[in-house]
């Protein structure tokens, strides 16, 4: 791989494992220097040697310990980041949860609420704490990590999929509220991965996720599911200067084709094409249904 992000800084989220882990590791293959956060410090720990062992010379692996939903850390990363390196490049937003599993009139509230508390407020918050500094500089790239739940409904996890909707709609809106300062926010969906949160889904078994999405899922255990490298893959694409203009989409690693996007930079900026959008009947023929 070349050294696409060589002289750059990332903070990536929820780093200490799966795609999250996947993306680090293919940031340092890069060129880049990483700040990592997770709240398992153990195994941050532990991945934060691994890497730094992968580093070049001109290279920096930090990590810290931190919630992403807790204010406080999320200054306390930002922070810190910024006093190790002087800049920071590439914000990576990872750290996510699939939350209570079950039909919501029967799952903990307190647990679907916390889902939300992660996987969108804690967004927002890395994005609030990194965005004075990325206007400063006049350049940033916000990595928004999506999925399935935001594009389909996902009955009995309601909680990871109303918060995967929502984080995608708050990606878009920010890119609006962002363009042409020189930040690109986008939002990978990476596909079907086979990673802890699939193992969470099977233990939970079909009684709690519903037979069908249960079986969906023991067929992606057995037949491995996405190669986690390619959302790893367009993670670095995003990014990089190659990307740079592309904005405000939300992008499928496995089924677009984003590497040629940048042939296409100007259709892109004017098309609706890869966002999250309503599907009115003519779009589906239904001549009956709109005036």
């Amino acid at each position: 791989m070349s050294k696409q992000l060589t002289g750059r800084v990332a903070i990536i989220t929820g780093a200490n494992q799966g795609l999250g882990l996947e993306i680090a590791r293919k940031y340092i293959e890069a060129g880049a220097s990483l700040m990592l956060c997770a709240r398992n410090k153990d195994l941050l720990d532990a991945v934060s040697g691994e890497l730094a062992a992968l580093a070049g010379p001109e290279q920096t692996v930090r990590s810290m310990a931190a919630d992403v939903s807790c204010e406080a850390d999320v200054a306390a990363v930002s922070d810190a980041t910024l006093e190790a390196f002087g800049a920071c490049h590439i914000l990576v937003n990872n750290a996510g949860i699939y939350g209570p599993k079950g039909e919501i009139e029967t799952v903990d509230w307190a647990d679907w609420v916390r889902a939300m508390e992660i996987n969108v407020f804690g967004s927002i918050l890395m994005c609030r704490a990194l965005l004075p500094h990325f206007k400063t500089q006049q350049y940033g790239k916000i990595i928004q990590l999506s999925g399935g739940g935001a594009t389909n409904p996902l009955p009995r996890i309601s909680a990871y999929a109303a918060s995967k909707a929502a984080i995608v709609r708050f990606a878009e809106t920010l890119a609006e509220e962002v363009r042409g300062t020189g930040i690109d926010v986008n939002c990978i969906a990476p596909g079907a991965l086979n990673t802890r949160m699939l193992d969470e889904v099977l233990e939970a078994g079909p009684e709690k996720v519903g037979q069908a999405f249960y079986e969906r899922s023991l067929k992606q255990k057995q037949t491995g599911g996405a190669p986690i490298e390619t959302g790893a893959g367009l993670a670095v694409f995003l990014a990089s200067a190659a990307s740079d203009g592309i904005t405000a989409k939300l992008i499928s690693a496995v089924w677009d084709n984003w590497e040629h996007w940048p042939e296409h930079l100007e259709e892109l900026s004017s098309s609706d094409a890869y966002t999250l959008r309503r599907i009115a009947g003519r779009d589906r023929g239904l001549v009956w249904g709109d005036k």
